[in-house]
């Protein structure tokens, strides 16, 4: 079974390096979701990969060297790269079962705005996002097409966000929402752990209801006279920082 094929569950997101590593992930049935592999001559051990990924079905794609280090785990020279994750798929209970960060957008106006949070969910290495809002199929085919297509390698979900706030508690997923009532920074939490982050829509925020049922609510300290930042890059504070975190356990 493929990589590709696999749908029985719905692991964290990780990155395999290396034409042996990733090899044996394809043949363990490992959801590989992605290759990425130098534009240059590839050596005979990255063909012989890519050969095998093709057969699969798994998505492969060429980038230069420098895109190749900037995404690689570790410095150094990198010439295969694979994402692993969930199926993109998969239904919300079998996400918030195994997902170590999944972000819910309670109330956004705007595909746009939506399709900003699911790239910087999958640049961040989020399990998932969750979207409560009125989307027809047309909207949500914007939201798609500003998140460069993110949601191919990611669950993108559309539930309520009460429920999905209510299950992401009975999986075990600390509730963080991210607002300005919040009286703690992102480095002054705990941002390492299982958990769901909120975000809100562009005039109203996160909905009350929401921030009653949250663990925390933390503020991005701002210092100027616009009284808040843009969605992503709020999204983006927070998510480097669990991230800092989790490479210093």
């Amino acid at each position: 079974m493929s990589g590709q094929e696999r749908s029985d569950d719905a692991p964290q997101r990780r990155q395999l390096s290396g034409a042996a590593a990733i090899g044996r992930a394809i043949e363990g049935g490992e959801p590989v979701r992605l290759i990425l592999h130098s534009r240059a001559e590839a050596s005979p051990a990255v063909s012989r990969l890519l050969a095998d990924a093709e057969r699969a079905g798994i998505a492969i794609r060429a980038v230069g060297a420098r895109e190749l280090r900037r995404l690689a785990p570790r410095s150094g020279s990198v010439e295969v790269l694979a994402l692993l994750g969930p199926n993109p798929t998969v239904d919300l209970e079998l996400l918030l079962s195994h997902a170590g960060a999944v972000w819910l957008l309670a109330g956004t106006a705007y595909p746009g705005n939506a399709g900003f949070v699911i790239r910087t969910a999958e640049v961040s290495g989020a399990d998932g996002v969750v979207i409560d809002a009125p989307f027809d199929r047309t909207a949500r085919r914007d939201a798609y097409r500003a998140a460069m297509r993110a949601d191919r390698f990611l669950p993108v979900l559309f539930e309520p966000a009460i429920e999905t706030v209510e299950r992401a508690r009975c999986a075990g997923l600390r509730v963080i929402a991210i607002e300005d009532v919040g009286d703690r920074a992102p480095w002054q939490a705990d941002l390492a752990g299982r958990t769901l982050f909120i975000v809100g829509g562009e005039e109203r925020g996160v909905p009350a209801a929401l921030l009653e049922r949250a663990d925390d609510v933390l503020r991005i300290p701002m210092a100027g006279f616009i009284p808040s930042y843009n969605l992503q890059a709020a999204m983006a504070a927070v998510m480097a920082e669990r991230l800092r975190q989790l490479a210093s356990e």
